[in-house]
């Protein structure tokens, strides 16, 4: 292959190991042609949550560790002269450019850093959502709105020398598909190409997802040295060809089973996959170990990209509690099911409009109903657990209702079943998500240059 590029990707969301991207910028700085390193630091209640500090801090609002990733791979990448694209500036990537510029302190004087704009629809006022979000569908207070933009934004300001481009909600696989198009010069309405640059982004955007991790079944798919994944990294040649691999040691593996899963991972529909940039279609695509570590994915189709661009619009306004109580030893299943029958009585008695959630974990929690029918059918199996937790959850506008039910989990010491113990109780705000669809001439994309 000829004219390959080289994308990186070091973070797949907000908490992820930044010591593993610190080998990929190494990694990457050793291979020839043009290189990229993205970040994908973003979730959908993660703006949400940002515009809260952003809201209480006018200088923060981007990715909490959006920093704990680019510092140790400032140096080698600016040296290298491989730019870092990341959605890391959240709701406010602004901030993100101000203190990256502080606490370079000097240094790389003529980096260049870019924040692309436009995808916040808050800035526009809220009385201009109001045609495409309406009022009485939200559950609470509006404290963001932003819009899955595509790739227009990144690849501008990569061709204008950009060494690190800062967005706020960009698509995820749009993270790779503007250096795709600023390092093979593709066209934006290549739709075949389009969707190659898509798919090289879906197989990196969740980082090591493809290289093992949320992989591994012990005895069924064993992953090497799980505990210290290496990073993927896409190669793709001017003419489509595109290959995954990784950076070079033994952690983690990248094989064919590693790249099916994460080519359908998130896809609603394989054959037509709705992306700000293509339409994608997987339904002939093929997938081949060429070398260790190195698995080559062709018969990638593309379709012209949606008139429309999805919305999402993050709202306050509910609370949600949580209360747990453990029972031990022989009869523990009876016993917490006893407290779970108690607190039912309690709950429809001090808040019948509320519906909680109870499980009984050892018995039925991740396979639990909200109307415990799951949780029924184990429990006619007469299960032999001594180990249990009755756990209950609630979501409510009423905090102090929700403090009251709580505390009926803690009164069950004195007057539950035998032996109850370790409680714990915790609450939080609930944010909640809307989408929206919104026409894409209504967006408009803008750089910024710090």
């Amino acid at each position: 292959m000829t004219n390959i590029i080289h994308i990186g990707c070091g973070a797949g969301f907000a908490s992820d190991r930044p010591d593993a991207t610190l080998r990929l910028a190494r990694s990457l700085a050793k291979r020839s042609g043009k290189r990229y390193l993205m970040l994908e630091l973003l979730a959908e209640r993660t703006l949400a949550e940002a515009q809260l500090r952003k809201q209480l801090d006018p200088s923060s609002g981007y990715a909490t560790r959006l920093f704990d990733f680019l510092d140790p791979i400032l140096d080698t990448c600016i040296e290298s002269g491989i730019p870092i694209i990341t959605n890391g500036g959240a709701a406010n990537p602004r901030a993100a450019a101000l203190k990256l510029r502080t606490s370079l302190a000097g240094r790389h004087t003529g980096l260049k850093i870019a924040c692309v704009l436009g995808d916040d629809l808050l800035e526009l006022g809220e009385q201009n959502l109001q045609q495409w979000l309406a009022a009485e569908d939200l559950p609470g207070e509006l404290i963001s709105v932003n819009i899955y933009s595509g790739a227009d934004g990144i690849t501008q300001a990569l061709e204008q020398g950009a060494n690190i481009v800062l967005c706020g909600r960009v698509a995820d696989p749009s993270l790779a598909v503007g250096p795709v198009r600023h390092g093979l010069g593709w066209a934006f309405d290549d739709w075949q190409k389009m969707a190659i640059a898509s798919t090289a982004g879906h197989l990196l955007e969740c980082c090591t997802q493809v290289t093992g991790g949320y992989f591994a079944h012990p005895g069924i798919k064993d992953v090497p040295n799980p505990a210290n994944l290496d990073c993927p990294i896409i190669e793709i040649s001017a003419d489509g060809d595109l290959v995954v691999t990784k950076v070079e040691g033994s952690s983690g593996y990248v094989n064919e089973r590693t790249v099916k899963e994460q080519l359908l991972y998130e896809i609603h529909d394989p054959r037509r996959y709705l992306t700000p940039d293509v339409i994608l279609d997987l339904g002939q695509v093929s997938v081949e170990q060429v070398g260790e570590n190195r698995v080559k994915v062709a018969g990638i189709q593309g379709h012209p990209r949606p008139d429309t661009l999805k919305g999402l619009a993050g709202v306050r306004g509910l609370w949600f509690g949580e209360a747990s109580i453990s029972y031990a030893g022989p009869g523990a299943v009876a016993r917490a099911n006893l407290a779970r029958d108690i607190l039912l009585q309690r709950f429809e008695l001090l808040g019948p409009q509320l519906k909680p959630w109870i499980d009984l974990i050892g018995v039925a929690s991740l396979f639990n109903d909200s109307q415990g029918k799951y949780l029924n059918q184990r429990l006619a199996q007469s299960p032999v657990v001594e180990d249990v937790q009755v756990r209950v959850g609630i979501v409510d506008q009423n905090r102090q209702l929700i403090e009251q039910l709580q505390a009926e989990v803690e009164s069950l010491y004195t007057n539950g079943p035998a032996g109850g113990g370790g409680v714990r109780r915790h609450l939080s705000e609930s944010l909640t998500t809307r989408d929206f669809l919104i026409p894409r001439s209504a967006v408009e994309t803008r750089l910024e240059w710090y």
